[in-house]
């Protein structure tokens, strides 16, 4: 049975692969999708790349996949490019490979997840726990 890391490197060889700088570089531009798929107790502690939109790690294929009842459009737009990210960089290389598996195009993940990010002092916005 393959261990965690083995996991993270397989998905890793088949979705691309950002460094922080790379994801700073891009996250504002308009046919970029920032996706955050910590847990919400997560965002509400340390806060979210800004403009970032929520999909929690568990509903990956239902809210990509057009075929489930739980499909969000916001996974529709064409040529559009989608940069998951966590805590660290293991979960959203497994959702980035999730994704790719049930049909998402251009997606890639962040290495060093959130953590990297503020440790690099980018900007962070809070999110208020509702």
């Amino acid at each position: 049975m393959p261990t965690i890391l083995e996991l993270v490197d397989a998905a890793e060889a088949q979705i691309d692969c950002l460094s922080v700088d790379d994801v700073r570089a891009l996250y504002e531009e308009p046919q970029v999708t920032v996706i955050d798929v910590r847990d919400i107790r997560e965002i509400w502690r340390e806060g979210r790349i800004p403009g970032a939109y929520h999909m929690p790690r568990g509903m990956t294929e239902f809210w990509v996949d057009e075929t489930s009842p739980y499909f969000k459009d916001i996974f529709k737009a064409e040529g559009q490019r989608f940069i998951f990210y966590c805590n660290k960089g293991w979960r959203s290389a497994l959702a980035g490979k999730a994704a790719h598996d049930v049909g998402l195009k251009n997606v890639a993940h962040m290495r060093g997840g959130f953590t990297a990010w503020a440790e690099a002092g980018n900007p962070a916005e809070a999110v208020e726990k509702k």
